[in-house]
């Protein structure tokens, strides 16, 4: 029987309950608004999150994940092809034969941490090896995790090889494995989102620099937000279905806001003093090569987009400033201030200055 890629997707939505709703999801405003710019545009380039553990990290991106309309594909595609871009099509689908379209819900694949090289990248099928003599080819997380989200928690306990493997695919976009006697090439581009604690370890600088932006979630301190996400919590356990029927128009409110903004993304203009603005702050700081400058305006596009603004301005740069650069200074061993009270010193002296 051949594979089909909704066929999963089908089942897991039939015995699974309904995500937590990413619209009740209390404070962490700086880790929305992240995840919210990668839904936008995903050539941002991911999102890491750092922060307390039980502060929502995975619980945000699963929700997002619900919360974005569902994408076409190219039915039995083990790749999740999209139909509308030729060029995007793995091999299998851009033979030329006509293709049926289907619609399945934006994956979010979770690469555990002790996850061998080959459920990774895919291996050969044994089953199919055994039982039938042939060579197939048995896709991997990577194959998955095309066009949707590729999570992995805690992220700076991950195998150094695998670290490697995912620096490859994601400077690419493409899965390449050969073994076995098997060559085989598939589009693999995804938002990769990671979450860890920084007490248990710092991420490789190559990956670090990979990820678009970067945040800091914090427990709550006021005793307000506490308590409302306690009561949000325990009425999701006890009701998931309803809990989730309360916030849908909040949620219909949310995706239409990403609908748009994806829409109008493109048009957003980003004007020579804008430009200015995001090379002057990132020379302030000294960051590492233009990626900085690069990753700033694309995410202040995205925000002006889902803001409804026509054009960049001050007010999106100074909001994603952090994010998009907070992971990207070089420490200096004369300031031990951090670098989120860098960013924002530079940013008061070159707006407000």
């Amino acid at each position: 029987m051949p594979y089909d890629a909704t066929r999963p997707a089908q089942l897991a939505a039939a015995t699974r309950r309904a995500p937590f709703p990413f619209a009740a999801i209390v404070g962490q405003e700086e880790m929305k608004r992240a995840l919210l710019i990668a839904a936008v545009d995903p050539a941002v380039g991911g999102v890491l999150v750092f922060g307390d553990r039980g502060t929502g990290k995975s619980t945000a991106v699963r929700a997002l994940a619900a919360l974005l309309p569902p994408m076409k594909v190219v039915q039995g595609c083990a790749y999740g092809c999209d139909p509308a871009a030729p060029a995007g099509l793995c091999a299998a689908c851009a033979g030329g034969a006509a293709r049926r379209v289907a619609t399945v819900p934006v994956p979010v694949v979770d690469l555990p941490l002790g996850a061998t090289e080959d459920r990774v990248v895919g291996a050969l099928d044994l089953e199919r090896a055994l039982g039938e003599g042939v060579k197939a080819f048995e896709p991997g997380l990577l194959a998955r995790a095309h066009r949707g989200f590729l999570y992995i928690d805690e992220v700076n306990l991950l195998e150094d090889h695998l670290v490697d493997l995912l620096l490859d695919v994601a400077a690419s976009g493409e899965n390449v494995v050969e073994r076995e006697g098997i060559s085989i090439r598939h589009p693999a581009r995804f938002v990769l989102v990671g979450s860890g604690n920084p007490e248990e370890g710092e991420l490789r600088p190559q990956l670090l620099d990979r990820f678009g932006l970067s945040v800091e979630v914090r427990t709550p301190e006021d005793l307000p937000s506490r308590i409302e996400v306690v009561k949000r919590r325990d009425a999701y356990e006890r009701d998931p279905e309803g809990f989730a029927a309360a916030w849908r128009r909040a949620e219909t409110r949310l995706r239409r806001q990403i609908v748009a903004a994806r829409a109008r993304l493109a048009a957003v203009a980003v004007g020579e003093a804008a430009l200015a603005r995001a090379a002057a702050l990132c020379l302030a700081l000294g960051t590492d090569g233009l990626r900085g400058e690069l990753t700033l305006i694309r995410a202040a596009r995205a925000l002006a987009a889902l803001e409804g603004d026509a054009e960049l301005g001050d007010a999106h740069l100074r909001a994603v400033a952090a994010s998009a650069l907070r992971h990207r200074l070089r420490r200096n061993p004369l300031d031990e201030t951090g670098s989120t009270a860098r960013i924002e010193r530079a940013l008061a002296d070159l707006f407000d200055g």
